[in-house]
């Protein structure tokens, strides 16, 4: 990708669909880091959205125990579908900048209208630590941040798989998930009957991740316009990234997660990035916020040499 053209910054305070309070300030912990003016340098003409508008869960009521603050998490997910699919008509690329994982019904839902409005399927990359396929029916926890990938390829959640033009919102040959090393029993089952893509921690540590990368890349850029990139950075290990929503042992080293974004960059391919579950209070020094932007450049075209 061409060090060129134009970014929007979609900051996303949302933290009602984890159970640990926090990531409602990681847009401004990446902002602090910097995002904007090192796109700017990089060459990039950068935009700064601001941040959507979401409510937090001291002025809100969980009701259903199976899916807690779904209604709200749902109109947080529109506002996002709608800034980020304005962005991508504008000939940007939009980095959604969160807020917990279930943002990304809304973001993903506008790269998938966006790629259909011309005549294509959307291509994903889920870097993630977790699956985020669970349901109301095998959620254990009842956080929403663990659903979004199954709204996105189904019909659970009905208030996000209902975010865009309808449900199935990407088809399950075209996804692709990186990274995963925690999964719940049910959870597994459902990515196995979905038949998504699954590159495990096991699978990078047998193969190397410039191999997976480059099978990742070719499974979901063969036949799709554009490709969304949605990067939990608890994909990281915590010793990278210990500012995370829910941390799991065992992820990504430092130059690991630089060649995900790399080879990305090389493929050309990516139309959107989200970068989320990012948690200031757990971290030291801003740390995983400066990782983040620093996989942002990464994935933007930025070189060694």
């Amino acid at each position: 990708m061409p060090v060129s053209g134009s970014v929007h910054i979609i900051g996303v305070p949302l933290d009602l669909g984890g159970g640990r309070r926090g990531v409602d300030m990681g847009p401004s912990a990446v902002r602090i880091a910097g995002l904007g003016e090192r796109l700017a340098a990089l060459g990039y003409q950068v935009v700064d959205r601001g941040n959507l508008a979401t409510p937090i869960p001291e002025t809100q009521t969980a009701r259903d125990p199976t899916k807690r603050y779904i209604k709200d998490i749902a109109k947080v997910c529109q506002r996002v579908y709608q800034q980020t699919l304005q962005s991508l008509r504008e000939g940007a690329l939009p980095i959604v900048v969160g807020g917990d994982h279930s943002l990304a019904a809304g973001s993903v839902a506008a790269s998938a209208d966006f790629a259909a409005e011309r005549g294509g399927q959307l291509g994903v990359l889920w870097i993630d630590a977790h699956g985020d396929m669970n349901t109301p029916a095998t959620t254990t926890s009842g956080n929403v941040h663990g659903m979004p990938l199954a709204a996105l390829l189904g019909t659970e959640p009905a208030e996000l798989a209902g975010v865009g033009r309808g449900a199935p919102t990407v088809l399950a040959e075209n996804v692709v998930l990186i990274g995963i090393r925690n999964l719940d029993d049910a959870e597994k089952k459902r990515i196995r009957a979905a038949k998504v893509h699954v590159f495990t921690m096991k699978d990078i540590d047998r193969h190397g991740i410039a191999v997976v990368m480059r099978r990742a890349l070719k499974i979901a850029t063969s036949g799709t316009t554009g490709l969304h990139v949605s990067f939990d950075l608890d994909a990281c290990d915590p010793f990278i990234a210990p500012g995370v929503g829910t941390p799991v042992k065992g992820g990504l080293d430092y130059r690991e997660a630089h060649m995900v974004m790399e080879m990305i960059a090389d493929s050309g391919r990516m139309s959107a990035l989200d970068l989320v579950e990012i948690n200031p209070i757990l971290d030291l020094q801003n740390q995983t916020a400066t990782l983040g932007v620093e996989l942002a450049l990464s994935a933007l075209g930025m070189r060694i040499l």
